[in-house]
């Protein structure tokens, strides 16, 4: 027989869900042995109620964080605070957290939550300091069914990992390839799915309503449920949206602070533009440092810890791409600098030479989003190679509106003409990837439900603005200056519509 203390630890659980009896026992388990605060769980047991009466039954799930082989909270986390023990336990650090909530965007099954006390992320994690001392999880220990079950997968003479070997196992989620570790035996697809049950009417659940909440997620799917059996949610906690009209906001001043300097250092390299011209020497620069310093604010504003928000700079883990975005930003801002104090030192020959490095550096602060919101493997709708460009040309129009309103109002029209063509082109462009956004068939049914949410449902009042003064903005060399507001304001609803809908899908 093999020697389990020889082995690698590699620890999994199984919960029995043809013993569990929706107890709660667990809940409170967690809740008393992890100092839990009310109105966030680190575990709690979903309720779905299958069938019609006469033949209906009550599903149960046992809902908690699923310690993923690769696990994409870990990934994303600008500090290595959400971080995977050599064991396989996905853990955190508190003492690094700075409250960005990317773990919350990247986490395929809403398992994770800011703690309303130390406004710290926070989730399941094994309780590894009892397993580190030789005890079992307190959920384990208090299940009256013996229905939850932990072990190390890498010993065969394991319960648990005999368990995973010989029985029909399910996991959740597993298009989403980040190999669970919590395995699900006799559970039911319409609570496994969390889009199979559909929502009860009024949002009324047992023992519990959710409407009214700030930032809700509807728990279940918004509409009636798509499982083969009708299916309805009975229980069910409250989930929040991770991002706000915060990061909505920071994506259009970021690509305003992009586009202005881009737009009139490319004219410049082209031979368009003179390099003494105000729109690259002085105008374009200063506006993208105003825009630049909002976008740091609007950031750092909307970390839930903001005074440790220089950890991404000093314990920054390097592949998580709002580390890579803070650099990226940081850089530009030197270029910036520089740009504008040569001019003021009378020396236009080295802000000329800066533009080969501030154009990347203008790109890549417009469309490093992007990777970021790829990096957030939950938001099916953010998974698209279309995005990338989406930005780019996002950037060029809204800093091209930004220095329309200079030429229009400070220089008598100096470049009006030029901007109002930019305008409606770049307009043009944005709009072509906006219809194929909608218009287009979306691979999976959560970012169908997201685009629905955001053309249709809880969003369509800002999409459809948008899409209208967006629209009138493609006119702009008819329209002249009232392009401009209709630009930004258009781009503005546009992506709060896109960023929040994305979020607004039930995960667990």
């Amino acid at each position: 027989m093999p020697n389990a203390k020889a082995l690698e630890q590699h620890w999994g659980k199984v919960i029995d869900h043809d013993s569990c009896i929706g107890c709660h026992a667990c809940s409170t388990a967690c809740k008393s042995e992890n100092q839990v605060p009310l109105s966030v769980n680190r575990t709690y047991v979903k309720y779905v109620d299958v069938g019609k009466f006469p033949d209906a039954r009550r599903a149960f799930q046992v809902t908690r964080c699923n310690q993923c082989q690769e696990p994409p909270c870990t990934y994303v986390c600008p500090t290595t605070a959400m971080h995977q023990r050599p064991d396989g336990i996905v853990d955190f650090d508190k003492s690094i957290c700075i409250g960005c909530k990317a773990c919350m965007a990247a986490c395929p099954f809403d398992a994770i939550f800011i703690n309303p006390d130390d406004h710290a992320a926070e989730k399941c994690n094994f309780c590894a300091h009892r397993l580190d001392v030789g005890l079992e999880p307190a959920c384990v220990v208090v299940c009256p069914e013996e229905a939850i079950h932990v072990g190390n997968l890498d010993d065969p003479t394991s319960l648990v990992a005999q368990e995973v070997g010989r029985e029909v196992m399910h996991v959740r989620r597993p298009e989403k390839k980040t190999r669970p570790k919590l395995f699900y035996k006799g559970a039911h697809q319409a609570t496994l799915d969390p889009l199979a049950a559909e929502n009860p009417r009024g949002g009324i659940f047992m023992w519990s309503e959710q409407p009214g909440m700030e930032g809700a997620i509807a728990s279940g799917h918004p509409e009636l449920g798509n499982s083969a059996a009708h299916a309805i949610l009975s229980y069910d906690v409250p989930h929040r949206i991770p991002w706000g009209w915060k990061v909505s906001a920071y994506t259009l001043t970021k690509g305003i602070a992009a586009g202005a300097y881009m737009v009139p250092a490319l004219l410049m390299l082209l031979g368009v533009l003179d390099p003494g011209a105000q729109l690259f020497s002085w105008v374009g620069p200063i506006i993208a440092m105003i825009f630049l310093t909002i976008t740091g604010v609007l950031l750092i504003w909307d970390l839930k810890k903001p005074q440790l928000f220089w950890m991404i700079f000093t314990k920054h883990h390097w592949r998580s791409w709002l580390v890579k975005g803070s650099f990226i930003i940081m850089g530009f801002s030197g270029v910036l600098t520089v740009h504008l104090a040569a001019m003021f030192l009378d020396m236009p020959e080295i802000a000329k030479a800066l533009a080969w490095i501030g154009i990347p550096l203008a790109a890549g602060t417009a469309v490093y989003t992007a990777f970021l919101f790829a990096q957030c493997t939950a938001r099916d709708i953010w998974q698209s190679p279309a995005l990338l460009p989406q930005l780019l040309i996002q950037a060029c129009l809204s800093g091209s509106a930004a220095l329309g309103l200079w030429s229009a109002f400070i220089q008598d029209g100096i470049y009006a003409a030029d901007t109002w063509l930019a305008i409606g082109a770049f307009s043009a462009l944005h709009m072509i990837f906006v219809i194929g956004e909608v218009f287009i068939a979306h691979p999976t049914e959560h970012a169908t439900l997201a685009a629905h949410q955001m053309t249709s449902g809880r969003y369509k009042h800002w999409f459809r603005i948008g899409f209208a003064l967006m629209l009138v903005a493609c006119f702009a060399p008819w329209i002249g200056v009232v392009s401009i507001p209709c630009a930004l304001i258009g781009l503005q609803l546009f992506e709060h519509a896109y960023v929040q809908s994305a979020q607004s899908i039930s995960l667990a």
